[in-house]
């Protein structure tokens, strides 16, 4: 048996050697004429560079529970980790594809014959009993590396899922950040205006009791009286806003329907002064952007659909299959063991296709079709990255610059309202003076209070940008 086993033997090692090829292109990244450097913006003595946890450059402690929050509850984070555990599985199912399936059987059989037939009666027994078991392998050789290409695709497959995920917890901070700092800003336009109805209300009360002495006219009081109503119709938009954007944000940090409802969420009881300016630094060269998760994905998308060309060209060639059994089969099971009930079998096959309405070709084309969305789809991905970033540092730059000009804005005209206030008291001025230095004052610190939070957004957006 050893001697008639050889040649089996021989014949499994030169195949194996011969399977080293591959069919199918190697990849190759795209050639792409790239920047040499990001743009970076004019860089302050304030401006730092972001660190991985970048929100934390905010120094708000309730936004970093919340981005703690979010990253350990948020449903779309598990299933994207869910995902990434189905993709690890195909990729094992693409690996066992390579190697020989083994597996036992055992068996027992009793049969009759009948005696009116013609195996009766002549020397063989009516009844017999058959008892075997083997040990079956079965192995296709991927002689055309059809099943190596497949596992590239697999593995390319499962390093998108994970740079998915990785671009989805960098969009989920930004949002929870960017969703937080509207909230602060909802809060805090909410105070503005509860403040100038507050004063609205006290001048109004003022001007009652002079209305009442015959001091101002009707005319006067109920100029007034307007005024104030027009700032308290400012309210009920900013309450059903704040309260829209909790319930947001709600959901974002993975919360159940019942708190959903509720929409608590927690902010820092006093003002957080606006985070340094972020910036790229100058002269990072420009091809670090292409490890953002979303170029990543779009990469590993591009070499999985590459090898599967290879994967589709190798169904030209012949498959080749080796099958064996090695075990024992007896009458007796006492006997099932021993060495004449010895039993073995070894055979290889060959399968090639011959004619099949150019499906082959079909395939091919097929996978090649989609190899070339892949690349395009990649190509625009790396100029959408490059357009994003430098939106952002351009936003950023602008973003300081607009709040710096809101701030002095909102200073200038609280001196304009104090003096316009002190005109009226001594008759130079006319109550509408005041209204206006008011309203005016208003519409500055609303003003200001958005400039900041599209500042704070802005840092976000400019890390979501650079991918980390």
């Amino acid at each position: 048996m050893r001697t008639s086993m050889k040649p089996a033997i021989v014949a499994l090692a030169v195949a194996s050697m011969l399977s080293a090829c591959a069919i199918g292109p190697n990849y190759q990244r795209p050639v792409m004429e790239l920047p040499d450097a990001y743009a970076a913006s004019a860089q302050k003595p304030a401006a730092v560079v972001a660190p991985a946890s970048w929100w934390t450059l905010y120094n708000d402690e309730a936004l970093n529970r919340l981005v703690d929050e979010t990253l350990k509850n948020n449903l779309d984070l598990k299933v994207a980790a869910s995902r990434i555990s189905e993709a690890r599985s195909q990729l094992g199912l693409a690996v066992s594809d390579q190697l020989p399936s083994v597996y036992a059987t055992a068996s027992r059989e009793r049969n009759r014959n009948s005696e009116a037939s013609s195996f009766g009666g002549q020397g063989q027994p009516i009844e017999s009993t058959t008892n075997r078991a083997t040990l079956n392998v079965s192995w296709e050789l991927d002689f055309w590396g059809k099943y190596r290409r497949a596992t590239e695709a697999a593995r390319a497959d499962l390093l998108a899922v994970e740079a998915n995920r990785d671009g989805l917890r960098l969009s989920l901070v930004a949002q929870v950040a960017q969703g937080y700092f509207n909230l602060v800003a909802l809060d805090s336009r909410i105070a503005a205006t509860g403040l100038a109805i507050k004063r609205g209300q006290e001048a109004l009360d003022l001007q009652k009791k002079r209305f009442d002495a015959g001091v101002i006219s009707e005319f006067d009081y109920q100029q007034r009286a307007a005024e104030v109503d027009a700032a308290r119709a400012q309210l009920p938009p900013l309450q059903s806003q704040l309260g829209a954007q909790e319930r947001a944000l709600s959901v974002l940090l993975g919360r159940s329907p019942r708190a959903v409802m509720e929409s608590k969420v927690e902010r820092s009881g006093t003002h957080v002064p606006v985070a340094a300016a972020v910036v790229a630094p100058a002269g990072v060269p420009s091809d670090l952007l292409l490890r953002r998760p979303d170029l990543v994905e779009s990469e590993q998308r591009l070499m999985a659909s590459n090898a599967r060309i290879g994967v589709a060209r190798a169904a030209f060639f012949p498959s080749i299959t080796l099958t064996g059994f090695l075990g024992s089969e007896s009458s007796s099971l006492s006997d099932l063991f021993s060495g004449p009930a010895r039993v073995w079998n070894f055979a290889g096959g060959l399968t090639q296709p011959l004619w099949g309405a150019s499906r082959i070709n079909k395939q091919v084309d097929a996978a090649e079709a989609r190899n070339e969305q892949s690349v395009a789809q990649y190509r625009n991905a790396i100029a959408n990255a490059f357009r994003e970033v430098q939106d952002a540092i351009q936003s950023q730059s602008a973003a300081r610059e607009v709040y710096e000009i809101e701030q002095r804005r909102v200073t200038s005209l609280s001196k304009t309202w104090d003096l316009a206030k002190l005109r009226y008291a001594n008759g130079i001025a006319s109550q509408l003076d005041v209204i206006d230095a008011e309203r005016n004052l208003l519409m500055a610190e609303l003003s200001r209070i958005e400039a900041e939070r599209t500042l704070r957004t802005a840092v976000a957006d400019f890390y979501k940008a650079l991918g980390g």
